[in-house]
């Protein structure tokens, strides 16, 4: 792995602020990706949460900006919450720069008028924004993309799922023929490909690969709700010990909310983050929660990838969630850079089937249960398929019997199969006895007939 960040001959402003930040080496994505997007070249970055994504794509972007007033570089995102991260992140590095660097950040549900205002009087050099609203500012006429050389299309499938692709291609479709374009994901699905090949110029694919799916600091407790009340279940998991920061993660707004107030009327402070609430007060709850004014947070699968938290102890998953790939950003919310953490899946006797399919992406669970006011540990869910069944092989006549028996399954059939084979066994052993004793007769016959 490269030693430094000094290999990659940055801005000696961008070394600053990356030892600000207390970045020291370089993740393996960051290795392998801002050398060949500093060539110029299209990329397709696939990468698990938490990799170090971001500061892959910024760096490169902030190496050639220049102090003119106008677009160089465009990154889109598919939620608020994520595209307040890498403004976050852009401005660590720009407050280090030797010129003004201005970033623009357009998200749906603030004031556009604003914008469109501060737009007339300059550009700035990098934008940062969801689809919708960058795309409705250009169409304003109040954004001009034109000049930008970079496009960076980050969470690609998400993009792709909340719907917000055909947007990123109308923005796309306003920038110059030779973009550069840079597009980053957990997944790649195939349905991304028409979009690929439209914009991207023999792009290099680099599949980063992982030894787990989630980081090995991590401990994934399964825990069954079978004939528990669930929000009885949470309220003791998050109360026991001395969590540093929890997030409670459920499928749907209404469970959020339900179980926010449940929690709320136990006496904790809960935070609740889902995309019903208005863009101002979703902001200035995670400013609270960044700034450590909540200990606990619920909310819905769309701030799996918009919460960077430091320090996040815990995480819940009230509920399994559909697609299998918010578990995994989920449950990436701990454990990051290398401190531990914990994830605790609920699932009740109706959900194995989603269980085991989560094991088969490669995450190892361990059973819990609470007992006494502790986890403890629990039997494995697939204890009776792994007990070893009787290698001991029968007769044909009697596997035949045992068939037979089974098929008509009349009281008494086992105690009958057990006669069977005792009596069987009682004829081997008489046909043992006859055979041994014509032996011993041969055997005297011969001495007999020796001293004859």
């Amino acid at each position: 792995m490269t030693a430094n960040f000094s290999e990659f001959h940055l801005q000696p402003y961008l070394m600053t602020a990356l030892k600000k930040i207390g970045f020291k080496q370089p993740t393996a994505v960051q290795e392998k990706l801002i050398p060949i997007i500093a060539a110029g070249k299209d990329v397709v970055g696939q990468s698990q949460t938490g990799s170090g994504k971001t500061h892959t794509f910024l760096l490169p972007i902030f190496n050639q900006l220049t102090s003119e007033n106008q677009v160089q570089a465009v990154i889109t995102t598919p939620s608020r919450e994520l595209a307040y991260q890498i403004h976050t992140a852009a401005e660590q590095l720009a407050a280090e720069a030797p010129f003004e660097i201005r970033i623009g950040n357009y998200v749906g549900g603030t004031d556009k008028q604003r914008q469109v205002n501060k737009l007339h009087h300059f550009q700035p050099q990098l934008v940062i924004g969801t689809p919708g609203r960058v795309l409705d500012l250009i169409q304003s006429q109040a954004l001009d993309v034109h000049t930008a050389h970079q496009f960076v299309v980050d969470e690609a499938d998400m993009t792709l799922d909340l719907g917000f692709l055909d947007q990123v291609d109308k923005i796309a479709a306003r920038m110059p023929h030779d973009l550069q374009m840079m597009v980053f994901s957990a997944t790649i699905p195939q349905r991304l490909n028409p979009f690929l090949r439209k914009y991207m110029n023999q792009p290099v694919i680099e599949e980063i690969p992982v030894t787990s799916i989630i980081s090995d600091t991590i401990d994934n407790w399964l825990i069954s709700t079978k004939g528990k009340n669930r929000n009885q279940l949470i309220y003791q998991l998050i109360t026991m010990g001395e969590p540093y920061l929890v997030l409670i993660f459920a499928n749907t707004k209404k469970r959020v909310e339900e179980l926010h107030d449940y929690l709320k009327n136990q006496g904790l402070k809960v935070a609740m983050i889902h995309g019903d609430i208005k863009p101002r007060e979703r902001k200035r709850v995670m400013r609270e929660v960044k700034n450590l004014q909540f200990q606990y947070v619920v909310a819905t699968d769309l701030a799996a990838r918009g919460i960077d938290i430091e320090g996040v102890s815990h995480v819940i998953n009230d509920d399994i969630p559909e697609d299998l790939d918010f578990f995994i950003h989920r449950v990436g919310r701990t454990g990051r850079q290398g401190m531990p953490g914990t994830a605790i899946t609920l699932y009740s006797p109706g959900e194995e089937a989603q269980v085991a399919a989560i094991e088969e992406l490669g995450v190892h669970f361990k059973p819990k249960r609470i007992s006494n006011g502790e986890v403890v540990d629990s039997y494995d869910r697939n204890r009776r398929k792994k007990r070893n069944k009787s290698t001991q092989k029968l007769d044909p006549t009697l596997i035949g019997l045992v068939k037979k028996k089974k098929k008509k399954i009349k009281p008494g059939y086992k105690h009958q199969i057990k006669q069977a084979i005792h009596h069987k066994k009682d004829q081997e052993r008489r046909i043992e006895q006859r055979a041994a004793a014509r032996a011993e007769r041969k055997r005297r016959k011969r001495e007999s007939n020796r001293y004859q």
